[in-house]
């Protein structure tokens, strides 16, 4: 229900939809949908079965606000769901029937979308006992009736420029958020080039274990959907670039040597996975925590993990290796397998799934988290598109 401010009188709703306009004395109106007509005011719910308050209300905020009005809670609540632009005070009456303000407050805080409205109990019940269980529920401030007009527009004043106040106060953090949040993505974007430039690997590399990683989180999260949302496999994507970015760390003589390594040189290529992980948390420190990068630091940790525990760094096993290392495992050893270096040749898309499910001299399934190898065996045609999709 929609009022205005007429004398001692208050119009039908069928008059206000039928002026949609200004009021007889010249007072904004708002619409169903809580547009200005007039002006840009601040809007007002009133919340009340009771003519007379409502009516001392309309009379006392009529001028400088837009005023909307509901007889009782479920109107209220409706009202506040269907409207586009939700108003910025409730003025509640508690003691209506069938459902009482402490009810309509409570659903209204339980709300991401409704809980910063300013909430003013209006009520007879003085008790402290009261007082304080509005207050708990999240209202903003309590007026006891009987009220004054004066002291009604001076606490609904102060109300309103407090949240202007906390709305400023939220955009500048939201902006500033954004800003590191953008600062942060550049760093790691960084990283990433970083790491392809000093990997001897090609950067078609960097981008097929990349694409290779997402499709295969997506296979894992119809087996383990509250581990994979989407915002999960997102940075699981952002972050496989970084799994080898330990090997800037790592002498020329080893990393670039063209045959196979010797034992100790071995010892120290494997110890990219240390200075990896090394790398991002310094990093965190300097661009403050970053749930992109603690997953980054995960795959750069433990992505020569496996799951029998013959791995390296840590020998972990099982469930102990992150997810995101487990994922990451996977898609490196397949593409490290189709490709050539200069001990072996590459190997068909067909041997490399092979040897990933069924084993040889290289590795051996029991290496692999056994749900990721199911989910392997069921999309591994997509790897071999994107093989192709980014040649070397």
């Amino acid at each position: 229900m929609w009022r205005r401010k007429k004398s001692d009188s208050r119009c039908s709703e069928q008059e206000l939809a039928e002026q949609k306009g200004p009021g007889a004395a010249g007072h904004t109106v708002t619409d169903m949908n809580g547009m200005n007509i007039l002006d840009a005011k601040k809007q007002i719910l009133i919340v009340d079965d009771n003519d007379f308050n409502i009516d001392t209300l309309v009379a006392a905020l009529g001028d400088d606000y837009d005023l909307r009005v509901a007889l009782d809670g479920e109107t209220a609540l409706e009202l506040v769901k269907q409207d586009s632009e939700l108003p910025d005070l409730i003025l509640l009456d508690i003691m209506m029937p069938r459902m009482d303000g402490y009810e309509v407050c409570r659903r209204l805080k339980a709300s991401e979308h409704t809980r910063g409205i300013k909430i003013l109990f209006l009520t007879a019940m003085d008790d402290d006992e009261d007082q304080e269980k509005g207050l708990r529920l999240g209202a903003d401030d309590y007026i006891v009736k009987p009220f004054s007009p004066s002291i009604i527009r001076a606490r609904v004043h102060t109300h309103l420029k407090l949240k202007e106040y906390r709305d400023h106060l939220q955009e500048k953090v939201e902006q500033k958020t954004e800003q590191l949040h953008h600062a942060q993505e550049a760093i790691i974007a960084s990283m990433a080039v970083m790491a392809e430039r000093r990997d001897p690997e090609t950067g078609a590399h960097i981008q097929r274990t990349k694409a290779y990683v997402k499709a295969l989180a997506y296979a894992m999260a119809q087996e383990l959907p509250e581990k994979l949302s989407r915002s999960t496999i997102s940075m699981l994507e952002q972050a496989a670039p970084l799994h080898d970015i330990g090997k800037v760390a790592v002498p020329d003589y080893v990393l670039f040597k063209p045959g196979p390594l010797t034992k100790d040189e071995f010892l120290i290529i494997k110890d990219h996975t240390t200075f990896g992980a090394d790398i991002i948390r310094k990093t965190e420190i300097i661009v403050g925590d970053n749930p992109l990068l603690k997953i980054a630091e995960q795959i750069a940790y433990s992505h020569h993990e496996k799951w029998d525990g013959s791995g390296y760094p840590g020998g972990l096993k099982g469930e102990d290796i992150p997810l995101a290392a487990r994922i990451m495992s996977v898609a490196d050893v397949y593409d490290a397998l189709i490709s050539e270096r200069p001990y072996k040749k590459a190997f068909s898309h067909a041997k490399a799934v092979d040897i990933i499910l069924h084993g040889d001299d290289r590795t051996r399934p029991e290496e692999f988290d056994p749900m990721l190898l199911r989910c392997f065996e069921c999309i591994h045609p997509r790897f071999d598109e994107i093989a192709h999709a980014f040649v070397d």
